[in-house]
């Protein structure tokens, strides 16, 4: 058994492979950040469009967003910061940075991210 991509320290099937299942599990925002960082590291693109909010998707990508994930060395995720997104809330930011090597070149995507909670279920809208 794998440990979580995430970095949250727990195995992969306890943590984030519990929200891959269905987005009911997904309790935060932070966790569904994790579940969309591990999603990438794992290139599970169909989980990527699912947890992404319909307004915002970009369905047209998805293949080209898989491809690139597949592409690169998934090195590290580090929540800079954390604003609502708990589970009484209905709306949340996370800020983080994901690092990965490209061409043997290390990188990172900084994002301060922005989801919502509708029916029940986190998803991510984009930038905030």
């Amino acid at each position: 058994m794998m440990n979580c991509n995430c970095g949250s320290g727990k195995m992969y099937v306890l943590c984030c492979g519990v929200a891959h299942q269905t987005l009911e599990n997904v309790k935060t925002a932070e966790q569904l950040m994790r579940s969309r960082y591990t999603a990438f590291t794992l290139a599970k693109g169909d989980y990527l469009m699912e947890s992404h909010h319909i307004s915002t998707r970009p369905v047209s990508e998805k293949e080209e967003i898989v491809a690139w994930a597949k592409s690169v060395e998934w090195v590290e995720l580090k929540i800079v910061s954390i604003s609502k997104g708990l589970v009484t809330d209905t709306e949340g930011t996370v800020s983080f940075k994901a690092y990965f090597k490209e061409n043997g070149n290390l990188n990172f995507i900084e994002e301060n991210s922005s989801f919502v909670k509708e029916n029940g279920k986190w998803y991510y809208l984009g930038f905030a």
